[in-house]
């Protein structure tokens, strides 16, 4: 349900649209680390998990914990990253309230959410990725999708960030969208040790989550956050 605006004033198309392309809007790395069996093992036995929706009110859902990948196993992965998307070097920003969750693994099972489609704080980075880390997922469709505005008239609008605003309720004025306010615009399938990155601009999701009870059933990934240096 829309707040502060009438949905037919609020749902209008103030986002520019660019097609995803792969190399340039988001890039992909299958095998990314040498080790990940053993990455996704190492993080399946921790104990400091922190609980996020639904047993708390978090914007993100499932667990988390810090420092998925050592130093040692993100320094390649950051170097890909500059080469790629042609920057100096990557850093993190520190958020004036909260955490940054950067190098976090985070767990979510089916029944823990949904495809909430929404970009990055542009304050705290300029891209996004994410490292696939369940080696068998046991459906398709649970990667990662980029989205385009549903018009209220059927039509489709953008699905970036316009420039002067950070997130899309300072670009839309308003804190919620209706959940079907997006069509799926790009799919990227989860693959056990891919790295998906890409410009936190782009309106993106989970395309769903899978597994219940036991950690090891459930939708796995590292999550990463990084402002450019250019």
């Amino acid at each position: 349900m829309l707040e502060t605006r009438r949905p037919e004033s609020a749902v209008r198309d103030v986002l520019p649209y660019r097609k995803p392309k792969l190399g340039r809007d988001y890039w992909i790395k299958d095998n990314a680390l040498p080790n990940a069996l053993e990455v996704y093992e190492r993080n399946l036995a921790r104990e400091d998990w922190t609980m996020g929706a639904p047993w708390r009110p978090e914007i993100w859902p499932g667990i988390r914990a810090p420092h998925a990948l050592t130093s040692a196993e993100l320094a390649p992965i950051e170097q890909w990253i500059c080469e790629q998307a042609g920057v100096r070097a990557l850093k993190q920003e520190s958020p004036a309230r909260g955490s940054l969750s950067h190098n976090h693994v985070q767990l979510v099972g089916e029944k823990e959410s949904t495809a909430k489609p929404h970009v990055d704080s542009l304050a705290l980075c300029d891209f996004a990725g994410v490292i696939y880390l369940h080696p068998k997922p046991p459906v398709k469709h649970v990667g990662t999708s980029f989205y385009r505005l549903r018009m209220p008239g059927g039509g489709l609008g953008g699905n970036t960030c316009p420039p002067g605003c950070v997130n899309l309720p300072q670009a839309f004025g308003v804190t919620k969208l209706p959940a079907n306010a997006w069509a799926q615009d790009l799919e990227v399938e989860n693959v056990f040790n891919r790295l998906i990155v890409y410009r936190a601009d782009f309106v993106h999701s989970a395309t769903a989550y899978f597994g219940q009870g036991d950690k090891r059933s459930k939708r796995a990934t590292a999550l990463f956050f990084w402002k450019a240096v250019r």
